[in-house]
């Protein structure tokens, strides 16, 4: 699997400091190498090949590899050999605890650069579990102050399943007889079509919610609800894409980016995006590129155009390439619409993301942001290099919001502008107390952003608090505390201003995961929830989402006033996605996956953390953010698509 390391611990370079610096391309190894190659550029169509022959010898597990920095990708190995969990020791969930009190806004800096990000603990082994913070009873409002902290994993990573430890040696012993990998559902006869599908019929689901100012910005819950329960919710595998094969000396490269629309499921690859039929994986379209995809918006316009940055040319060793192009993609026909990049007086700008929004394309960077108009490529503004201040990046989506870097490096000051698309004009503006070094847009509309305030979430979350900010005086509505001890969104600031997992905005509400926590009772299963806070009060509304025993529950999007929702598996069962009611918080099973081990086994290495997960119209696809030289004989996948039609 990809295993990509830590960016470079330096602060961010300021301008006529020089040119603009790229983070050093990985070289950590990770697991096993494609068996299938990717179709070469201007062959015809065709459907991605079939999974591993489960009837063939089995083939040694992965290794686990080395823990990445902060803000990369990263999904469980194979699960070691563990013993019984130990029971747990002091008061359980739901347990009273004595209130901390909050720290205010702008405590502290920062004394030293985030830690990892994200770091999960070895698949498997049994964690101890810590008291949850306290609980009231369903339907009551919550105290926002901070809660004591539980017990954690090192580095702060997401807590695996208690369960998982007791049957993880069982779970070993079945993958070295039947072997990892997937297949195509309908492609060994009766038996095998039985083993990749959930007991369970079809119907047509609902329109997917991809638009600009949909899926991705949290938007703002109108319309209704697209996402339909079908007559029987079993899926079946549809298709699965093998990794790409990364060129020699090169470890790790980006392979960002993945879109639908009413007909494509499209994905970036090394040097190439493609576009797969939703339900037959058939390639409908191949779009070439001078280098790979480095930056991708989640954002899809109503005629199926998105954004990227990508590198002039492939890497290499001796030469690592600067992310300096930004293009606009034609996702229906697979065509570039055009490409820009910008300069920073003679030197080209390096961008760290780009995201679209009111018909302008943005990309943000140490150097300053840059934006052309989406159907033209005419620039709109580009970087000053007498600028005091620069534009570190930008959430699109129903508005074009900044985040906005002003002072010096040890005395750093963010501003959240709401700017005009067109002409960049500052509409409204609030600014972030001093010391708050990095924030991620979660929505521009409501506008919410997240921040590590005084580097006090101390999980490599990114995130302690979020800022309900109106975005047409610039005034804060409300702030809301989210200790990263007891929520488990995740934020990558540093690079990607709007890249925020396990969290979603709508009907003037954060819809948040929690942390994994002792189910109670007997039971020494772990579990989590989806809880709402109102962005006008910044307290709890009382609603909760369980993700039941097991089970570990994560919001993706909004649908009209409803959650989508994706629940990540026990070790004997496959993941579901559900539809929360937005107002009564009453679950709707809209897709259950097969349950075999081997389907498992990929599904597993798809962490909503560190993957991209789209779902829409009944269909689910879980792709990778990396393709790496894997030394490992196991297969992996860069894709792997369920469906319930």
């Amino acid at each position: 699997m990809s295993q990509p390391p830590p960016p470079p611990n330096q602060p961010p370079q300021q301008p006529g400091f020089g040119p603009p610096q790229e983070p050093s391309e990985p070289q950590t190894p990770a697991p096993s190498a494609p068996a299938t190659p990717p179709t070469p550029p201007g062959q015809p169509p065709q459907q991605p090949p079939a999974g591993p022959d489960l009837n063939k010898a089995p083939q040694p597990q992965p290794q686990p590899q080395p823990q990445p920095g902060y803000g990369y990708p990263q999904a469980p190995g194979t699960p070691p050999p563990a013993g019984p969990p130990t029971p747990p020791q002091g008061p359980g969930y739901g347990y009273p605890q004595q209130p901390q009190p909050q720290p205010p806004a702008g405590y502290g800096y920062p004394a030293q650069q985030p830690g990892p990000y994200g770091q999960p603990g070895p698949y498997g082994q049994p964690q101890q579990p810590g008291p949850y913070g306290q609980q009231p009873p369903y339907g009551y409002a919550q105290p926002t102050v901070p809660m004591q902290a539980q017990a954690g994993q090192p580095g702060g990573g997401r807590k695996f399943n208690s369960q998982v430890a007791i049957i993880v040696s069982a779970v070993v012993a079945i993958a070295l007889i039947v072997g990892g990998g997937v297949w195509y559902a309908n492609s060994s006869g009766k038996d095998d079509d039985k083993q990749t599908t959930a007991e369970g019929g079809d119907t047509k689901g609902g329109k997917g919610d991809g638009k600009e100012g949909g899926s991705g910005d949290g938007g703002a819950g109108v319309g209704k609800a697209e996402e339909k329960a079908p007559a029987a919710t079993g899926s079946k595998v549809l298709f699965q894409v093998p990794s790409p094969k990364v060129p020699k000396g090169v470890t790790t490269i980006s392979i960002a980016g993945s879109w639908l629309t009413d007909s494509v499921y499209a994905k970036s690859g090394l040097s190439e995006i493609t576009g797969y039929d939703r339900k037959t994986g058939t390639k409908k379209w191949t779009l070439d590129l001078p280098g790979p995809v480095c930056a991708a918006t989640p954002h899809v316009t109503e005629d199926n155009r998105t954004a990227i940055a990508h590198k002039p040319a492939m890497p290499s060793k001796t030469n690592p390439q600067a992310c300096t192009e930004v293009a606009v993609i034609d996702l229906a026909a697979g065509t570039k619409v055009w490409t820009k990049n910008a300069k920073s007086g003679t030197m080209p700008v390096s961008f760290n993301n780009v995201t679209i929004g009111g018909g302008t394309v943005a990309a943000g960077s140490t150097s300053g942001g840059a934006a052309w108009d989406l159907a033209t490529g005419d620039e709109r503004w580009a970087p000053k290099t007498s600028d005091s201040c620069y534009d570190a990046g930008y959430g699109g989506g129903a508005k074009l919001v900044a985040v906005r870097k002003c002072g010096s490096y040890d005395q750093r000051q963010l501003h959240i502008q709401n700017v005009d698309p067109k002409s960049g004009d500052i509409l409204a503006e609030y600014k972030m107390d001093e010391g708050i070094e990095y924030a991620a847009v979660v929505s521009t509309d409501p506008l919410v952003v997240a921040a590590d305030v005084g580097d006090s979430a101390g999980d490599g979350s990114g995130i302690s608090d979020f800022f309900s900010i109106d975005n047409k005086t610039g005034k804060l509505r409300a702030r809301l505390s989210a200790p990263g001890d007891e929520f488990a969104a995740r934020c990558d600031a540093i690079y990607r201003v709007e890249n925020c997992t396990g969290v979603t905005v709508g009907n003037d509400r954060l819809y948040i995961a929690t942390e994994e926590h002792d189910s109670g009772g007997e039971s020494y299963g772990q579990t989590n929830e989806v809880v709402a806070f109102d962005l006008a009060t910044g307290k709890q509304t009382g609603q909760r989402a369980d993700a039941g025993e097991n089970y570990e529950i994560f919001p993706l999007r909004m649908d009209g006033p409803n959650v989508i929702a994706y629940k990540r598996p026990p070790y004997d069962k496959g993941g579901q996605v559900v539809s929360i009611d937005g107002e009564s918080f009453e679950e709707t099973l809209l897709m259950e996956n097969p349950s075999t081990e081997a389907v498992r086994d990929v599904e597993s290495r798809k962490s909503p953390d560190y993957s991209e997960i789209q779902f829409g119209q009944g269909g689910l696809y879980m792709s990778s953010v990396y393709a790496s030289d894997f030394t490992s004989r196991e297969k992996e996948y860069s894709v792997i698509a369920f469906g319930t039609e």
